[in-house]
């Protein structure tokens, strides 16, 4: 049985919001639910239309263009909408919010893309809270386990901008973690390059290695325990996992980090009561790229893990 989520043609004039996207990720946003390959399949049979003319996926739009989105029917049940209890703990997460932008304190457990029907990662939930916004993208990422300070541009100028800020390497991010073991130095400096595989099973796994990309963090030391070291980690580079591999790297990886500690120091973290990765980004700060304002949002550390470490 075929199930209906979307039930009506619509024309959609592009606006500067989604000048220059690919028709395939325009419909993406538009079409909620909608698998990937459905989309380029509707494309390829001439159901979209620009202009009432055919094209391809690949298609960057103009403004102006008249977009013809068609119906849509799958053999599926549709995406159900993101619990209460989840839209109303991201209102409350929300560190500022402007015309331009909103800064969340991500909680930890939580992707930022959704992966399957019956989950709905952090900018699906945004948009549904926000449905009188047209726009809502993501500037950067977080790992799933990691909590803190996330962008969001609420306009297509925003995004570019930060986006330009981040390849430029003029945003400033912060991170506290705890770390295995005792580092007795005051800071430390890694200059590592990582490479990333995709192992069979789908799963990323990054490691240090002659042939991936440089990347660079510095470390410095926050507090000493018995058997743990809290930490400020400054990213200089934005590789995946970055401050997770390099922590490994050093010899003393971050405590709650299934990936990357062995199975150990994993147990050890687990038993004393830490239920999630010991990473949050605490601390992001940028020149405003549309009015030239410095910027500069704090998130603080999440409850469980400030009881964590007063625990220590």
């Amino acid at each position: 049985m075929k199930t209906l989520l979307h039930d009506q043609v619509r024309f959609i004039e592009v606006d500067e919001n989604s000048q220059g996207q690919r028709l395939d990720n325009f419909l993406l946003n538009q079409l909620k639910g909608v698998p990937r390959s459905h989309v380029y399949k509707i494309i390829r049979s001439g159901e979209v239309r620009i202009n009432k003319g055919r094209t391809k996926n690949v298609y960057r739009l103009k403004i102006k263009d008249i977009v013809r989105v068609p119906p849509v029917k799958l053999d599926r049940k549709p995406i159900t909408e993101p619990a209460r209890w989840l839209t109303e703990g991201l209102e409350q997460r929300i560190i500022f919010e402007d015309n331009d932008l909103l800064v969340l304190n991500k909680p930890s457990g939580m992707a930022v893309h959704g992966g399957t029907s019956n989950s709905h990662g952090v900018i699906d939930a945004l948009r549904h809270i926000r449905p009188e916004e047209s726009f809502l993208e993501l500037v950067h990422r977080l790992d799933k386990a990691t909590s803190g300070c996330l962008l969001i541009a609420k306009n297509k100028k925003m995004l570019n901008g930060l986006q330009t800020l981040l390849r430029n390497r003029t945003i400033n991010k912060t991170y506290t973690a705890l770390l295995c073991g005792v580092i007795h130095q005051q800071s430390i400096k890694v200059n590592a390059p990582l490479e990333k595989r995709l192992l069979p099973s789908g799963e990323h796994r990054v490691r240090v290695h002659p042939d991936g990309k440089p990347s660079e963090t510095g470390f410095k030391i926050i507090r000493r325990y018995k058997r743990a070291t809290l930490v400020s980690a400054s990213p200089k580079t934005g590789r995946t996992h970055q401050i997770r591999v390099h922590a490994k790297h050093l010899g003393h990886p971050i405590a709650g980090d299934e990936r990357y500690s062995t199975n150990e120091q994993f147990k050890k973290y687990k038993l004393a009561g830490l239920k999630r990765l010991f990473l949050h980004a605490s601390k992001i700060s940028f020149t405003h790229p549309l009015n030239g304002e410095a910027l500069c949002f704090e998130a603080p550390l999440d409850e469980e893990l400030e009881a964590f470490t007063a625990s220590l």
